[in-house]
C-alpha cells in the first residue's frame, strides 16, 4: 500500500471515528455525573414555566384549564400592541398569592413578528458588558426597559403580599434571556423592590438562550435557574441568536455545520474566551430518552453548577428542536416533580431539608472557586458574602475579583450610576423612564 493510500485510510478511519461519536451523542451525557435534584427545589418551577404558558394564550384567554394558573391572579397582560417601538416581547405579571409569588413571565421569540427580531437582532456580540462580564446587549435594552416600565406594579404587589413574598422572573428561548437579564439587575437594585432579601428573588429560565459571559452565568446561579430538556439545541449553540433563527428553515443543516465547527475548537480557547455567551445560572437538565432505546422514560432531573464542560455539545437527534418546545418542557417537569414526591411522600425532617440547602450554598461557592482556577475572564472569587446579602439588608457588596480585575476597564457595574440611569422618580414619588419623565416636563 503507498504512503498516500495509507493516509486516505487514516483519514477516513479518523471521520468515521468522529461521525459516530457526534451521531451517537445524546443529550444525557451532559449530566450524567449530577446529582438528581429534590421535589423541594423544584417544586415551584413548573408554576414558573405555566405563567409563561399562559403569556402564549390566544386572545389572552388565560381561565383556559390547559394553563392551569388563577385568572383572578393575572395583574396585567401587555399585548404586542400596547409595547412601544418593539422593546420587548409580550409579559404578564402575575400575583400567585397561594404561594406569595409574584411572577414576570415573558415569552419567546414569535416568528411571525418583526419586532421582535429587532430585539434579536440587537446584538453587538463583544461589545456590550455589564457586571463585569459580556451580555446580549438587546436582551440587555429590553430587560433594563421592562423593569423601568414595571417596577412601580412589582414593588407595589411585594408589598401588598407581604414581607416573605418572593420576586419570580421566568421566561421562554428568547424571553429567557431577557429574565435572567432582569434578575441580574434587581438583584443589585433590591432597594428599588422594597429592600427585598436576594434568597427572596428567582428566575427560571426555560429553554434558555446564551445571554452572559461564563462568569456572569456562575456567579448568579444562586438566584437563576436554566431548566432544559434533553436535546435541546438553544441552550447548547454559543452561534449568536439571529444567525440560529436566521437560519430556522435550514436548522438541522446548520447545526451539524456549528457542530463541525465547535468539534476543533479547544476547551481551553472557549473558556478563555470572554465573549463567550452561556445559558445561565444553576442548570436542572431533564433526561428522559437513552441512547438506543424508543420512546420515552419517566423523566429524571439533574442538577449542577457547571463550570468547563457547560453544554458545550449539540446534539444531532430528531429531538433537538422539538425539546424546546416549552409544552413539553411543562408536560415532564411537571411529570418529573410528581415522580420525585411519590418517591418520598413524607415531608423530609428540617435537619435533611437544612443539610440541603447548605450543600447548595457550598456548591455555589465551588463553582465560584472553579471559575478562578481555570482563569475564567473577570471570574468573581467566593468571598461567602452571598448568604450575609440574604438577610435583606439592601445593600449591595463588593464582592472580590479574580486578580487583574479590578481595573477600571473590567466593565465592573457602578450600580448607584446605572441605577440613575434606569430610573427617576416623578412628584408622586414613583418610578417612571426617564424618557417619559422627560417628555411629561
Amino acid at each position: 500500500m503507498s504512503v498516500a493510500g495509507g493516509l486516505e485510510w487514516v483519514v477516513c478511519l479518523g471521520c468515521s471515528r468522529w461521525a459516530w461519536k457526534r451521531l451517537t451523542y445524546i443529550g444525557a451525557y451532559d449530566s450524567e455525573s449530577w446529582p438528581p435534584a429534590t421535589a423541594a427545589e423544584l417544586e415551584p418551577a413548573p408554576r414558573a414555566v405555566r405563567a409563561v404558558l399562559a403569556v402564549y394564550a390566544p386572545d389572552g384567554d388565560v381561565a383556559d384549564p390547559r394553563f392551569r394558573i388563577d385568572p383572578a391572579g393575572v395583574v396585567k397582560r401587555v399585548a404586542y400592541d400596547e409595547i412601544p417601538d418593539g422593546r420587548c416581547p409580550t409579559y404578564l405579571i402575575y400575583a400567585d398569592r397561594q404561594y406569595r409569588e409574584v411572577v414576570l413571565a415573558v415569552r419567546g421569540l414569535n416568528l411571525f413578528r418583526e419586532t421582535d427580531y429587532q430585539v434579536l437582532l440587537d446584538n453587538h456580540l463583544g461589545q456590550q458588558m455589564f457586571d463585569g462580564g459580556f451580555v446580549h446587549h438587546g436582551l440587555l435594552d429590553a430587560a433594563k426597559w421592562l423593569l423601568n416600565r414595571e417596577a412601580d406594579t412589582l414593588r407595589q404587589l411585594l408589598a401588598e403580599l407581604g414581607p416573605d413574598s418572593k420576586l419570580v422572573f421566568s421566561g421562554h428561548s428568547l424571553g429567557s434571556g431577557i429574565a435572567s437579564l432582569m434578575t441580574v439587575i434587581a438583584v443589585n437594585h433590591r432597594e428599588q423592590f422594597g429592600g427585598i432579601a436576594r434568597s427572596q428573588i428567582r428566575c427560571y429560565a426555560i429553554a434558555p438562550a446564551r445571554c452572559m459571559s461564563l462568569n456572569l452565568a456562575v456567579k448568579y446561579a444562586d438566584v437563576i435557574n436554566s431548566i432544559i430538556l434533553q436535546d435541546d439545541f438553544l441552550p447548547r449553540t454559543p452561534t449568536p441568536l439571529e444567525y440560529i433563527f436566521g437560519s430556522i428553515f435550514c436548522l438541522p443543516c446548520f447545526l451539524v455545520l456549528v457542530c463541525m465547527r465547535d468539534t476543533f475548537v479547544p476547551e481551553k480557547r472557549k473558556l478563555n474566551d470572554p465573549r463567550r455567551l452561556y445559558a445561565p445560572g444553576r442548570i436542572y437538565h431533564i433526561v428522559e430518552r437513552k441512547f438506543c432505546r424508543c420512546g420515552r422514560y419517566p423523566p429524571q432531573v439533574r442538577t449542577a453548577i457547571p463550570v468547563d464542560g457547560r453544554f458545550e455539545h449539540i446534539v444531532l437527534s430528531c429531538s433537538t428542536t422539538a425539546d424546546h418546545a416549552i409544552v413539553w418542557i411543562e408536560r415532564e417537569l411537571q411529570k418529573a416533580v410528581d415522580l420525585l414526591k411519590d418517591s418520598d411522600p413524607t415531608r423530609p425532617p428540617l435537619q435533611q431539608a437544612m443539610s440541603r440547602k447548605l450543600s447548595l450554598e457550598q456548591e455555589h461557592k465551588h463553582a465560584l472557586e472553579r471559575a478562578v482556577t481555570l482563569n475564567i475572564p473577570h471570574a468573581v472569587a467566593s468571598t461567602g458574602e452571598e448568604s450575609s446579602e440574604a438577610t435583606g439588608s439592601g445593600r449591595e457588596s463588593h464582592r472580590g475579583v479574580a486578580p487583574g480585575d479590578g481595573s477600571r476597564s473590567s466593565g465592573r457595574a457602578k450600580w448607584d450610576e446605572l441605577a440613575a440611569s434606569l430610573f427617576a422618580r416623578n412628584e408622586s414619588g414613583g418610578l417612571v423612564l426617564k424618557n417619559d419623565l422627560e417628555a411629561e416636563s
